[in-house]
């Protein structure tokens, strides 16, 4: 594919690197910036791809004002047998992005012409400053200044990240005048952020028959909380034909867990407004706040270009892995979902997910109909009460629990089946499968056309 708007492409990492980079983020779709290949799109690939990709994260975040963490990521790429690698920059919310040293000014701002980063004139950087959104979470001072971070840098011990005292700063949890912003707040110990999930007997919202309230506690333990309680509710339902027993889950779940961090990423928290769950008979409801971003177009948040609302959110998340890469979210909802899911109004945006169906067809028996749902009510109670039981365990690991739970919903989910849902590679799940199975927590049985069993005493 040759250079445009939104690809472009240098031999090896040189110093104009951020001067493209500050190009996509001034312009209103982003784009992709490839290192390792020329002009020409002939592959010489880089000799140090590691080396490189830290060169440039550390150019990226000291040399770009404002701060543009969160608003890029970096791929390592193969094309060719040789590495490459792959920036996909975001369009930024806090226009115009510029060289540090050279400040707003038309040797400073650059925006993406066509093919090519062109400077900006001083009335195209008068213009784009006045617009820049002033009311973000990161220029909100907290209410509370006593804020803790225990279970933030405990999420990111657990990524292998060790946060040093200047870790507020680094995540940028503070307000150019040194005070905790938002954005801090919402991810400190303890906060007044409610998040609800209700669940109803019919299709409207009359009867009312649970609601769990999650959060006053950091962000990132409840957005894990959540995905867990949806989890437990999108139990597996069976269809049995005159050919076959089939199996499947109410709504998609890895469509279902990207809406789930989509809208705790996306929201827009300055009017105090959290996310909201609300599970139906036929369908799941999921309402975030704010619409569309300024910048973005209906067709251009389905084919997944990205605008972060909360860039320091968005960051975090990526830090520790809840978040795969920059505008991936949506396209994968779309895997499985269509577009007519999605309603958008000026204050909000809501995700519908209709339930698949649940009869049992077995040549149109009452007794197999009666049988199947009260075994499907059994089954969704033993279920519940094992995945009740890993929450418990303190031993296990955050990735651990989640990886009993999904074994949980289906004994004979495949190691790739687990790795697509939970988005980290399969070895990586295979080192978790292989420390649960030596500690005693789940036994293979029938080897690689069996099931695991699990080992929790109830």
């Amino acid at each position: 594919m040759p250079e445009t708007n939104r690809i472009e492409y240098k031999r090896e990492l040189s110093d104009g690197l951020e001067k493209e980079v500050i190009a996509f983020l001034n312009y209103r779709e982003g784009g992709i910036l490839y290192i390792g290949i020329d002009k020409n799109e002939n592959v010489y690939g880089l000799a140090d791809s590691d080396g490189d990709q830290l060169k440039i994260k550390d150019r990226l975040k000291n040399n770009i004002r404002p701060s543009a963490l969160g608003l890029f990521d970096i791929v390592s790429d193969e094309r060719e047998g040789k590495n490459i690698l792959k920036i996909i920059v975001a369009s930024g919310p806090e226009k115009p992005y510029h060289l540090k040293k050279y400040g707003m000014s038309e040797k400073g701002c650059f925006i993406r012409m066509g093919s090519s980063a062109e400077p900006m004139s001083q009335k195209m950087i008068d213009e784009l400053f006045a617009k820049r959104t002033r009311n973000s979470i990161s220029k909100i001072k907290a209410g509370r200044q006593d804020l803790s971070f225990g279970q933030l840098k405990i999420y990111y011990e657990e990524a292998g990240y060790n946060l040093g005292k200047a870790f507020a700063k680094n995540l940028e949890l503070l307000t150019e005048d040194g005070a905790f912003n938002y954005a801090g707040y919402l991810l400190a110990d303890k906060n007044n952020t409610s998040i609800k999930v209700a669940k109803y007997s019919g299709k409207t919202r009359t009867d009312l028959i649970e609601s769990n309230e999650y959060g006053h506690e950091c962000l990132v333990k409840a957005t894990k909380q959540v995905i867990d309680k949806i989890a437990v509710e999108n139990r597996t339902t069976t269809k049995i034909t005159a050919k076959e027993r089939k199996q499947t889950n109410l709504w998609n779940p890895i469509a279902l867990r990207e809406a789930i961090i989509n809208a705790f990423v996306h929201n827009d928290y300055t009017n105090e407004i959290t996310p909201k769950f609300e599970i139906f008979e036929d369908r799941i409801e999921i309402t975030s706040a704010g619409g569309l971003p300024e910048s973005l177009s209906k067709q251009e948040f389905f084919e997944g270009f990205s605008v972060p609302r909360n860039k320091e959110l968005m960051r975090i998340f990526k830090d520790l892995e809840l978040v795969e890469q920059l505008g991936s979210g949506i396209p994968r909802i779309l895997e499985h979902y269509g577009k007519e899911s999605f309603s958008f109004s000026d204050n909000f945006l809501r995700m519908t997910f209709t339930a698949k169906e649940t009869t049992v067809e077995d040549d149109g028996a009452k007794g197999g109909q009666i049988g199947g749902a009260m075994g499907g009510l059994k089954g969704g109670q033993i279920g519940g009460q094992i995945e009740k039981g890993i929450d418990t365990i303190s031993e296990l690991t955050h990735r651990q629990k989640e990886v009993l739970k999904l074994i949980a919903q289906d004994n004979r989910i495949s190691r790739s089946g687990i790795a697509e849902v939970l988005h980290i590679n399969e070895s990586a799940i295979q080192k978790h499968l292989n420390n649960l199975k030596d500690a005693g927590y789940i036994e293979r049985v029938g080897g690689t056309r069996g099931y695991w069993e699990i080992k929790i005493r109830m």
